[in-house]
């Protein structure tokens, strides 16, 4: 049985945001499926996620820097880290 290790409590969503892996990277679609004010649950279909990125809600929030937590397939947990 899988312990729960958050620090804060997640919410379901199906928010679609972009993650731009380096600077002067072209940012690519994803799925959120969970937030909470520490992370976020993301579904990404590239194999190849940095350690560190940048998530891209919308037009109107700021991007959040991000520290990959955990990776199964072509989902994802991540850390906020600004």
């Amino acid at each position: 049985m899988f312990t729960n290790r958050r620090k804060s409590e997640r919410r379901p969503c199906r928010n679609v945001a972009k993650i731009q892996m380096g600077t002067g990277t072209l940012p690519r679609d994803c799925m959120i499926t969970d937030i909470s004010s520490g992370g976020v649950k993301v579904i990404a279909e590239y194999l190849e996620v940095p350690p560190e990125f940048t998530i891209i809600f919308s037009a109107d929030t700021r991007p959040r820097q991000c520290r990959l937590a955990w990776r199964i397939g072509h989902e994802f947990g991540a850390q906020f880290v600004d």
